[in-house]
């Protein structure tokens, strides 16, 4: 398993826009698909974005269609999530995730190898 950590959350207005950043421990990080899960309370945790391990694909969900863009940069052993146009729904924990490359696009969270330990995002005026 990898080590995740994720950095950027914050408490943000309606129509805002945020950069979350997740840096893994290891080097075997370009080997991984990866991505970003939500968690509202009461709520599944659902995902909102995944990356395939090279970065040529990446998956993005209805809800975030749009608004959220992933990326990563293996070098730096990280991924990002643009979120843009912020709604008070997207209100939740944010997550990065991480799997072996063949679960890409890494929709569910049972594929999920690794997660870190989650970062708060909050939108309210």
């Amino acid at each position: 398993q990898l080590k995740l950590v994720e950095s950027g959350g914050g408490l943000v207005q309606p129509g805002g826009s945020l950069r979350l950043s997740c840096t893994a421990s290891s080097d075997t990080f370009g080997n991984y698909a990866a991505g970003w899960f939500r968690q509202a309370p009461g709520k599944e945790r659902e995902c909102v974005a995944s990356i395939s391990s090279s970065g040529a694909s990446t998956y993005i969900p209805n809800s975030a269609l749009g608004r959220f863009a992933i990326s990563r940069d293996n070098d730096k052993y990280s991924i990002y999530l643009q979120m843009n146009n912020i709604q008070p729904e997207d209100t939740a924990v944010y997550y990065c995730a991480a799997g072996r490359s063949s679960y890409y696009p890494l929709e569910i969270p049972r594929l999920v190898d690794s997660w870190g330990q989650g970062t708060q995002v909050t939108v309210s005026s």
